[in-house]
Parts: C-alpha cells; sequence; structure tokens
C-alpha cells in the first residue's frame, strides 16, 4: 500500500502537526516583545519631554535672576541663589545650570536689544526678547526657524503687556508688605499656597519702571520677617487676555518644539506666548 493511501485512512486529530503552525507561534512571541518594548520607549519619551521642560524653566528662571539681581554669583545675587536651590531641589543638572549662568554672563556684554513678534496658526501670538552681536545673523536664525515651524512674523505686541513681576514667600503678614508696597506703586496682587511645601506667599505685578521700586520695599521688609523670601523677580510679557483653547495636540506639539529650539540659540533670552496663563494685570495708566 502507498504511502498516500495510508494517509488517507489516518483520522485527521491524528496526523502529524505542520511545521508552518511552529513557525506561526514564534512570530506571534517576537511581536509581542516588540509591542512591549514600543510602549516602554513611548513612556521613557514622555518623561523626557517632562524633563525637558522642567530644564528650559529653571535656566530661564536663572538667567531672569541674573539680570534681576545684577549679578551672576550667586553669593552677591540673594535671588539667584534662591532660583538655583530650586533649579537643585527639582533635579536639573549642574551642567544646565552653568549654562543659564553662562548665557545670563554674556547677556551683560555688549549686544542690541531685540525682540521679534510672530503669530503660529493665525491665531497664537509669539514674542522673542533678544541679545546680539550680529543682527544680522540673529535676525536670520530666529525667521528661519519661526518658518519651519510654520510660524511667521506679524505685529502681535498688542496681546500682551509688559510688566515688572515679583514672587514672594511670605507669613501672616502679607497685608502689612503689600501696604508697604501700594504706598510705592500701583500694583496687582494675588495670593498663592503650595500644599506639597506648605508654603503660601503672594505674586504681584507692576509697572515696569516701578519693579525696583517695589523690590527695595520688599528687601527692606525681608530684613525684617524671618518667613519672607523673594522666590523670583523680572520684567516680563503676558497676555492680555486668556486665549481660548483652539490648538490640537499635534500644533501643541510644533509649538513646543519651536520655544524649545529658540530658547536653544544663544542670542534669545526668552520666549513668551499668548497661550500661557495670566491673572494678573498691572495698572499702568
Amino acid at each position: 500500500m502507498s504511502f498516500s493511501k495510508v494517509l488517507r485512512l489516518v483520522p485527521k486529530t491524528q496526523r502529524p502537526i505542520s511545521l508552518s503552525l511552529r513557525s506561526f507561534s514564534v512570530t506571534s512571541t517576537s511581536f509581542a516583545g516588540h509591542s512591549k518594548w514600543s510602549k516602554i520607549k513611548h513612556r521613557k519619551g514622555m518623561e523626557d519631554a517632562k524633563k525637558s521642560k522642567i530644564y528650559g524653566k529653571a535656566a530661564r528662571e536663572v538667567v531672569s535672576a541674573a539680570k534681576a539681581g545684577g549679578s551672576t554669583n550667586p553669593e552677591e545675587n540673594n535671588l539667584l541663589a534662591v532660583v538655583i536651590r530650586r533649579a537643585r531641589d527639582a533635579g536639573v543638572p549642574k551642567e544646565n545650570i552653568e549654562n543659564a549662568l553662562g548665557r545670563a554672563e554674556r547677556a551683560k556684554g555688549p549686544g542690541q536689544a531685540m525682540l521679534f513678534e510672530a503669530i503660529y496658526d493665525g491665531t497664537t501670538g509669539i514674542l522673542v526678547e533678544c541679545r546680539s552681536d550680529n543682527v544680522n545673523r540673529t535676525v536670520k536664525q530666529v525667521k528661519d526657524l519661526l518658518a519651519h515651524y510654520r510660524a511667521r512674523p506679524a505685529p502681535v505686541k498688542f496681546m500682551f503687556q509688559q510688566r515688572g513681576y515679583v514672587k514672594v514667600c511670605i507669613g501672616d503678614d502679607m497685608e502689612v508688605l503689600l501696604d508697604q508696597v501700594m504706598n510705592v506703586c500701583p500694583i496687582d496682587f494675588a495670593e498663592w499656597n503650595e500644599a506639597s511645601s506648605g508654603q503660601r506667599g503672594v505674586e504681584l505685578v507692576c509697572p515696569p519702571d516701578d519693579l525696583r521700586r517695589v523690590m527695595n520695599v520688599i528687601v527692606d521688609f525681608a530684613s525684617t520677617s524671618p518667613l519672607c523670601e523673594v522666590l523670583a523677580s523680572d520684567v516680563n510679557w503676558a497676555p492680555l487676555e486668556p486665549q481660548e483653547a483652539g490648538v490640537d495636540t499635534e500644533e501643541m506639539n510644533r509649538l513646543e518644539n519651536l520655544i524649545e529650539a529658540l530658547e536653544e540659540n544663544d542670542d534669545v533670552e526668552r520666549v513668551y506666548t499668548t497661550l500661557e496663563p495670566n491673572h494678573l494685570i498691572a495698572d499702568i495708566s
């Protein structure tokens, strides 16, 4: 009897399993591993993006504190010392802090202050503060970055207000401090609380030209109040009105990449957008 005839007599359930089934099983296991690795990479990417935002914010605060305090030496600039300590507590690497200090030091040197205005997606206003020793180079680099991320030059400064800004940690004598500051110039203020640290204090804004006088009052007050500490102080731009949420996730990611690319440029000092929250407006009338 031939082999083919024998095979036809054997019930199907007893026939040998084909090699193709074994091969399929191996392929399935490999695919599951690939899926797991993709999830790990995705999670790592999100963690890296979060760290990047923290590091970028810390760098901006270091530069602002150095400018406001007039020195890049934390032993001579109490505000800078506070900002650096807060950056270290947040896990910002020493190298990032030193790079920010270097940028602040270069900003003190000769160079022309520049302000670029742009709009993204037809709705989001962008202001880019620069200081440059080569205007043509800076103009080209900023314009190239804007074009690459689909933003374009446009007059948007009317969407912002320039103001002096101070954030203070303080105890129960907050009202006393505010009374003293209000005797110097008009301000707007808001209290804040941090449940994680148990700290509380006040944010206040004033006309840019009055910031130095306000800071003098606060520094004098802090010398007699052990719980009073200045956490931030600078002149910045804030949106006059909150922008309606109309930017989808993809566009928001591209905008964040644009901001990050601009801030990595040595000539760029600060970047502001109308998407930033703002609940304080200085009375400059």
